[in-house]
């Protein structure tokens, strides 16, 4: 009798034992079907046994395999194992969330498994002469006809359930035929690399010392500034990659990005396939995509932190692009860190890694300096001229809707030359909060502890933590008074006083409001490159990884309010953004000026942001940091809880605190506080901090707490540890 231990999606740090006499594959990593309660749900298998500690009269058969989906292979399974191990997490729930979501059900989609490619018959059609309702027809006939050796069913393009039916239907009518069993048969071609640009000198000398280790684990901090051509260095080790038959895996930290990102690639590699994996695709995408890669197909995988866990057998190079952004440190579930994920992975697969950065975290900088991490430095545009960072005292100033006269000035300066200008605030909406001059009453979330924001154009006051929105009330609910006013700005206020001021620009907001619709985002990027927007208003969408040639001037309003925060990390993301939004202005031919307004222009963060000098500003926070005795001179987790009531939460993670002896396990723990938001979705929020000086000793401590607290949790509480946090 054979026994499989099967991963399963449930908040239970637990394999569940299963007979698999009717398995015809029972290997680990193998997809299956499995009963479990009063259902019949998808599992992993993680391990394969000749015995079980469970009774075999207490065992459930294992209905069946998925042979038609290959399984997870060792590799990533192995990592899977870790994640779950190091994040203190459920098995089972890592595991199954490493899946595309089509592919946890029991009607995932059936996938053919082909190579197909025209007939002669087929060669003769002209796909454009088609009906406009046989998109998915076209689609298809179009891609075969540029890859006449054959394409696997997840290697086309489009609707991938449109894309399965119209093979069925065009192999019907004879136009197409399937030649092979396995997608992945065959010697591959080489891959057609078309030429980019002249590298500088810098740039040669960092893919030459890159594609060196090109048969070892390397992790390398590409240190560039914004403009100097990162991208390009990226693209000649992909390139390499390529060459030699592997797969690249690509990070960046946001979907928005990916758009432009994949042209520049399709560009360069025209005959590879591309794969996108991130959140915004639907199910169908998703698993043609992810089964695409761990065929092998697909070349390059360029996705956001979710794509850290693809299969993919050839992997040769791994690329995390924005290394420093805290998008890819997951905030729920499993709150995992993709570039630290995507760090041990090159490690098992022994490959070279790239961490790319303009204003690399200091974690990754301090790695540098005790010599862990090589890094390469670029520390000139390519092919503009780094702008001009300049502040803009506006302390004792009246400002109009929250902007200076000076900054007023540059915008029309810029206006008559012709060119473009952004006008960067992080915070959408139209102003921050609603307030009553006669009584002081405040527009607050009746669900979360923040105020709602008001957006003037829908006449709505909305929360954009939890989503809650209400009407802009006519009177003060207080005190009744009909004289309420919008306090502090948004990229909607400012829009309007840009609007009023210059009401012949033609100007483009550019947030997570008006870019909700589908394809509003693609339709905005080609607006601006075709300079139809004189004047851009956006918050850190804009702020990173887009090249407008005709941007000249950046204009930061707001700034300052990060110097208040209580997060010890704001600074460090304060001079991130602004390095990232300057490197927006003047990346052509054209000269770049940013104006930043603040009431400190002698800040020291703002001195090092004007000589555009992230050593002096990290070195100077480092110290800081060592002497606090914070990250990365430490290693944190903390404890996060959430209930009805503040005391009840609180409660909790005193007994929790009290639960276990810290007095020889060289760890600190700090004494329970509300969250910083310490109620959010109407429920109330409280956490506490966990510290040690050495990585392993706070393994072994959250290893033996986190059993501990399983048993202290009531159902009146939610609790989650949250390891290397990021957030407060």
């Amino acid at each position: 009798m054979t026994f499989v231990r099967v991963a399963l999606d449930v908040p239970v740090d637990t394999l569940y034992d299963y007979r698999a006499d009717r398995l015809k594959n029972a290997g680990p990593g193998r997809i299956v079907l499995v009963p479990f309660g009063k259902k019949i749900v998808v599992g992993v298998v993680v391990e394969a046994a000749d015995t079980s500690l469970v009774a075999s009269t207490r065992l459930r058969q294992a209905i069946a395999s998925l042979d038609e989906f290959p399984p997870l292979p060792g590799d990533v399974l192995e990592l899977l194992k870790f994640s779950s191990a190091y994040y203190h997490h459920a098995i089972g729930a890592v595991v199954m969330n490493a899946l595309p979501t089509r592919l946890r059900r029991r009607n995932a989609l059936k996938i053919e498994r082909g190579v197909y490619r025209l007939t002669a018959l087929g060669t003769n059609v002209r796909p454009a002469e088609l009906p406009a309702r046989s998109a998915a027809r076209r689609a298809v006939l179009e891609n075969l006809a540029l890859h006449p050796d054959g394409l696997g069913a997840s290697q086309l393009a489009g609707n991938p359930a449109a894309t399965v039916v119209a093979l069925r239907n065009l192999v019907k009518a004879g136009w197409v035929e399937m030649i092979s069993a396995r997608p992945d048969g065959g010697s591959p071609r080489p891959p057609q690399v078309l030429p980019g640009p002249t590298l500088t000198d810098a740039q040669q000398t960092a893919v030459v010392e890159i594609r060196g280790t090109f048969d070892r684990f390397a992790p390398w901090l590409l240190h560039g500034v914004t403009g100097s051509g990162k991208t390009e260095v990226y693209l000649e080790l992909i390139a390499t990659a390529l060459t030699q038959h592997r797969q690249t895996l690509f990070l960046v930290p946001e979907i928005n990005l990916t758009p432009q990102l994949e042209t520049r690639i399709h560009a360069r590699f025209p005959d590879t396939p591309i794969v996108r994996l991130n959140s915004g695709l639907n199910e169908g995408e998703r698993l043609h995509g992810w089964l695409a890669a761990q065929a092998g197909h697909a070349g390059i995988v360029l996705g956001t932190r979710l794509a850290v866990f693809t299969p993919m057998p050839r992997l040769g190079l791994i690329i995390v692009d924005e290394e420093h952004d805290s998008s890819f440190k997951q905030a729920e579930g499993l709150r995992y860190s993709a570039r630290d994920i995507a760090l041990l992975r090159a490690k098992q697969r022994a490959v070279p890694i790239i961490l790319g950065s303009a204003t690399p975290s200091l974690e990754t900088y301090h790695q540098v300096q005790r010599g862990r991490y090589r890094m390469l430095t670029l520390a000139q545009r390519a092919n503009a001229a780094i702008p001009v960072i300049q502040t803009t005292d506006i302390s004792g100033e009246t400002l109009l809707d929250g902007i200076s006269q000076a900054t007023l000035k540059a915008i029309r300066e810029t206006s008559k030359r012709g060119e473009q200008s952004l006008i960067y605030i992080n915070r959408r909406g139209y102003a921050p909060v609603l307030i009553c001059p006669g009584c002081g009453w405040t527009s607050g979330c009746p669900r979360c502890s923040v105020k709602l924001v008001v957006h003037l154009k829908s006449h709505q006051m909305r929360c954009h933590h939890c989503g809650h929105q209400e009407a802009i009330p006519a009177n003060c609910t207080q005190c009744g008074n009909a004289e309420l006013a919008p306090l502090g700005q948004g990229t909607q206020r400012v829009e309007s006083a840009l609007a009023r001021i210059f009401p012949s620009a033609r100007i483009l907001r550019v947030d997570r409001d008006s870019t909700r619709r589908k394809n509003a985002w693609g339709e905005m990027r080609r607006q601006i490159h075709a300079q139809e927007v004189d004047i851009l208003v956006g918050t850190q969408m804009l702020a990173k990884g887009h090249d407008f040639p005709a941007l000249t001037l950046v204009c930061v309003i707001n700034a300052d309010a990060s110097l208040y925060s209580t997060d010890y990390r704001a600074s460090e993301r304060l001079f991130a953004n602004l390095m990232q939004v300057a490197g927006r202005a003047g990346r052509a031919d054209l000269p770049g000026r940013v104006l930043v307004q603040t009431e400190f222009p002698a800040h020291p963060l703002y001195l090092a942001l004007q000589r555009q000098d992230y050593a002096a500003f990290a070195n100077e926070v480092l110290a800081e940091r060592k002497q606090a005795g914070l990250p990365p001179y430490s290693y944190q987790a903390i404890l996060r809880a959430e209930a009805s009531r503040q005391d009840v939460a609180i409660e909790f993670l005193e007994r929790a605190a009290a639960c276990v002896d810290t007095a020889h396990s060289k760890v600190s723990i700090f004494d329970p506080v509300p969250a910083n938001m310490s109620r959010l979705a109407g429920k109330e929020r409280a956490q506490l901090t966990v510290q040690s000086g050495s990585r392993a000793a706070l393994q072994r401590f959250l290893s033996t707490w986190a059993g501990q607290l399983d048993k202290l949790a009531e159902r009146k509480v939610r609790w989650a540890l949250d390891i290397d946090p990021q957030e407060p």
